[in-house]
């Protein structure tokens, strides 16, 4: 068929729309549409392939979160967001990167600091701490830190039905020094589940479906625009070779190992024995009008 008898059915299909209804979805459902019909003319998709892509993601549903880490979807929403900033001035700051599909609201708040597993986690532990800053350097009081990672077996608590309630979640609220800190494990990398539709897609398209070890966080305070972002592990094998592409450059803190005495007594938290430190402020910009929201509105557990 030729763009014309395309355009034409398109015509054709939309005039059964009447003016009840969502303009915006409209306009979205139809121009999907119109690139899927191009799609399959460009392509010579057959029928078979076209409902093999359909079954396919009847059965991926439990996934879709993830393919649209991996496909680039997520990442490719936050470098429209770093343009709309910079076209607005708006530079600087801790850079943002994907939310990932596996946050869990309602993880135990504490003041300053906090413990997120509960001793059985094997690994090195891991001590991080910092500030939240405003644009002018200065510290953000009651700021809310919210941080989750995975266990040393690539499972996120709550999906993963083995570990305890908010295991490896915590929110920590800023005094007014702006500082946080938590005890934790060190994380390590891990793939999408294997066999699973995420794996399967990845695998005829000759990609793998790993990330290097890192750990999520959302950090919102008031008259702030919320900051989605995470921190990887320097060394990791997987650190520039993300299959969800969410390394970013300042996203990568150094790890200092620490075995004096008297800075492990300092810590606290339970530490008792040599540790990894990590140190790094989170600077946040203030609310502005014209930009878009920090704030993505998406269904979460």
């Amino acid at each position: 068929m030729d763009r014309k008898a395309i355009d034409a059915l398109l015509a054709k299909i939309e005039s059964k729309e009447t003016g009840v209804g969502n303009p915006r979805l409209k306009l979205i459902v139809n121009r999907i549409v119109k690139d899927l019909f191009y799609a399959i003319e460009d392509l010579d998709i057959q029928p078979d392939e076209f409902w093999t892509g359909v079954n396919y993601l009847q059965h991926a549903a439990p996934e879709l979160g993830l393919l649209a880490a991996g496909l680039g979807f997520e990442h490719f929403l936050d470098v429209r967001l770093d343009e709309a900033d910079a076209q607005a001035g708006v530079t600087g700051g801790t850079p943002r990167t994907i939310e990932g599909p596996l946050y869990v609201a309602g993880a135990p708040e504490s003041k300053g600091e906090a413990r997120l597993d509960d001793g059985s986690e094997p690994g090195e532990p891991l001590v991080m701490q910092g500030r939240v800053l405003d644009e002018q350097g200065k510290p953000v009081a009651g700021a809310l830190v919210e941080v989750w990672h995975a266990n040393h077996l690539g499972g996120y608590s709550h999906f993963d039905q083995s570990q305890p309630a908010f295991n490896l979640r915590r929110s920590i609220r800023t005094g007014s020094d702006g500082r946080y800190r938590f005890r934790s494990s060190m994380p390590v990398g891990y793939s999408v589940p294997p066999g699973g539709s995420t794996d399967k897609l990845l695998q005829q398209i000759g990609r793998h479906g790993t990330r290097p070890a890192h750990i999520h966080f959302f950090i919102s305070a008031p008259g702030m625009r919320k900051l989605t972002t995470q921190i990887n592990i320097d060394g990791d094998p997987f650190l520039w070779d993300d299959f969800a592409f969410a390394t970013r450059e300042g996203l990568i803190p150094k790890i200092t190992r620490i075995e004096d005495k008297g800075r492990i007594a300092e810590v606290g938290l339970g530490v008792s024995s040599a540790f990894d430190l990590i140190d790094f402020d989170f600077a946040m910009h203030a609310e502005k009008s014209g930009l878009p929201s920090g704030e993505v509105q998406r269904e979460r557990a």
